[in-house]
């Protein structure tokens, strides 16, 4: 059925050119000699329509789109104008016939050329008329004067039923200002935003929302456009990305998209060594605990991706594994894996893994990292955090591997709650690991990666604020000056990727010990973060959605670190990644403490375990309550 409409509309094409050829004829003969009978001879007339149709099949005249008609197809006209006069009076020279006038074959391209373009710009014209979709639909401000912008108007036009009328745009820069695109005038840059809309206000033109047609528009300039669309009581929508603005896809419909959080973070995109990455996982055997997790899961399509021998994943929740392990197998099913139930705690069980599995590189990511719930079980976070973390460290190098690369958190740094403590003691063991490995005979690298909050990682204040917002509100933040630093899951991904590169590099020393701490950027406000995801939703911060202060919780402090005070940091040479002072001790000393501790959870004493907590980690004041967060921080 399509290929009969196709060459339906083929016909009709070649229809409409020979009827404009075989008219262009006569009005060439009388334009060249207007004393000449211009329709003489009369079978000059249909020839004409035949020439077109042989000159332009070179040129597939007529399988040109007139909806669409652009500078090729116009110059596909010309060619072929050009290549029918030329053909045309052969014929004519072959019945003795002579043209009009020497000059009628350049009489004859020109108004052959005129002929056909005309139909085809008007035609176009007529399906891009600006007014068309402005009729009963809703004006907007485009914000982005570039490529993006020019793919997003002529989508606007090609779709009939787009309930938008395009009112002005903002520029990047000020030296568009006053310039027009596709007839539309730029008002002005986009850090003039809340001038323009004032204007526009008086004027009352104010659109009803605005589109960001800029990709590049991120971080506080777009947290700035949305304040100022706030105060006018506006939505800020992104224009679809410009591979879906593809304007030969006559059954495409323009579809606004809502901000993503994510573009309000100030996060530059950071040139990752994916060569090195490659060099590191190709061909090798690759585990990955906490692999159903989101840090985990993330290691793992991102290594699937780098050509591993074989993938383990590894990780004790059978539903959040089965949901990896699945998607793997629909996106990388070249990618031999095995997919493993094991708890980080039974060492016998990690042993046996590492034992027959031999991985050459283990990502460990399995950790309990919510506060709250380790502070209500803190007997449960010590055995995973801090023995799991040795269980799978010295399983690992028993079994051979090359490099551990260890996923810990700013929490560990002056830590306030148990999770933040159990982390420190793990960084620990693993710094003092790194190093007594280091013999002249080589030995696994035992590298630690520190940063800060992922953005929807679970138990992140993102997806809470989410549900909450699904209910109407209120949205909770513990305290008014709560602060967090930031990061997408992707992003911290790429950088662990980076820093086992460089922690793996056999010709640097100097980094011994140290633990990679990822370029977090400037912290974020948790009550900004809150007000901003209420305005995404198109709604007013403590008008329509309230804003509740709740009070710290136990373990948590208003500020977290990312550096302690004897750990300044170092430049590693890779953007993104600083290197935190080694702070180390010997193995065996952190090794029989955890062993302690670990012997007290099983035991089930609290206070004990504690005690022997605080005595590794002296700088452990423990937050039991939340009243000292503030006091702390």
């Amino acid at each position: 059925m399509a290929t009969r409409r196709a060459l339906t509309r083929i016909a009709v094409n070649a229809g409409l050119d020979g009827l404009l050829a075989a008219a262009a004829v006569p009005l060439a003969q009388w334009l060249a000699n207007p004393a000449g009978d211009p329709l003489t001879p009369l079978w000059a007339i249909p020839w004409g329509a035949v020439a077109l149709l042989l000159a332009g099949i070179p040129f597939r005249l007529s399988e040109q789109y007139w909806r669409f008609a652009g500078v090729g197809d116009l110059l596909g006209v010309a060619a072929a104008s050009i290549a029918t006069a030329a053909l045309f009076p052969v014929v004519l020279h072959e019945a003795g016939v002579l043209p009009a006038t020497p000059a009628f074959p350049a009489v004859h391209a020109l108004v052959l050329m005129v002929l056909l373009a005309v139909p085809r710009i008007a035609y176009r014209l007529m399906q891009e008329n600006p007014t068309r979709n402005g009729e009963g639909g809703q004006d907007v401000l485009l914000v982005g004067a570039g490529e993006g912008a020019d793919l997003f108007i002529r989508a606007l036009s090609a779709d009939r039923e787009a309930p938008w009328h395009v009112a002005g745009l903002l520029s990047l820069g000020q030296a568009q200002t006053g310039r027009r695109i596709h007839g539309y005038p730029i008002l002005g840059p986009v850090d003039e935003a809340p001038a323009v809309l004032a204007r526009m206000r008086a004027e009352d033109r104010l659109p009803s929302l605005l589109v960001v047609t800029e990709s590049d528009l991120a971080g506080p300039a777009l947290a700035a456009l949305m304040e100022a669309a706030d105060r006018e009581g506006l939505r800020v929508f992104r224009a679809p990305r410009p591979t879906a603005l593809d304007p030969a896809a006559t059954s495409s419909r323009v579809e606004l998209k809502p901000v993503a959080i994510e573009d309000l973070l100030n996060r530059p995109q950071v040139a990752l060594d994916r060569a090195g990455m490659a060099r590191l996982i190709q061909g090798r055997r690759v585990l990955v605990t906490g692999a159903g997790g989101s840090i985990g899961s993330e290691l793992a399509r991102q290594v699937a991706t780098l050509g591993p021998e074989l993938l383990v994943l590894l990780d004790n929740g059978e539903f959040a594994l089965w949901q990896i392990d699945l998607e793997l197998a629909e996106s990388a099913p070249e990618v031999p894996r095995r997919a493993l139930i094991a708890d980080i705690r039974d060492e016998p069980r990690i042993r046996a893994v590492m034992a027959e599995v031999r991985p050459e590189l283990v990502f460990h990511a399995a950790a309990l990292k919510h506060v709250p719930v380790v502070e209500s079980n803190p007997l449960e976070g010590l055995l995973t955090n801090a023995a799991g973390t040795r269980a799978v460290a010295d399983a690992a190098r028993d079994a051979g591997a090359q490099a551990m690369v260890v996923i810990s958190t700013d929490k560990a740094v002056n830590p306030t709650s148990v999770m933040g403590a159990s982390k420190r003691l793990a960084e620990m063991y693993c710094q003092a690991l790194d190093i007594a490995t280091r013999g002249p005979a080589g030995g696994m690298r035992c590298i630690t990666v520190r940063f800060g909050n992922v953005l929807g990682s679970t138990g992140s204040v993102v997806p809470l604020f989410q549900r909450q917002l699904a209910r109407g509100g209120p949205l909770t933040v513990t305290h008014p000056d709560m602060q967090r630093y930031f990061m997408t899951v992707r992003e911290a991904v790429g950088l662990v990727l980076q820093a086992s590169v460089v922690g793996t590099d056999p010709s640097d020393t100097r980094r011994d010990g140290g633990i990679f701490v990822l370029d977090m950027g400037a912290p974020v406000k948790i009550v900004d973060l809150a007000r901003q995801m209420i305005r995404l939703a198109g709604l007013r911060p403590d008008v329509d959605v309230q804003i509740r202060f709740t009070g710290l919780r136990p373990g948590e402090k208003l500020f977290e670190e990312l550096f302690h005070g004897k750990e300044p940091p170092t430049p590693t040479g890779h953007p993104g990644l600083l290197m935190a002072t080694p702070r180390t001790a010997d193995p065996a000393i952190v090794g029989r403490a955890i062993d302690e501790i670990a012997s007290s959870c099983r035991g089930g004493q609290v206070r004990l375990a504690l005690n022997q907590l605080g005595r590794m980690v002296p700088e452990f004041e423990h937050n039991v309550d939340g009243n000292a967060g503030s006091a702390h921080a």
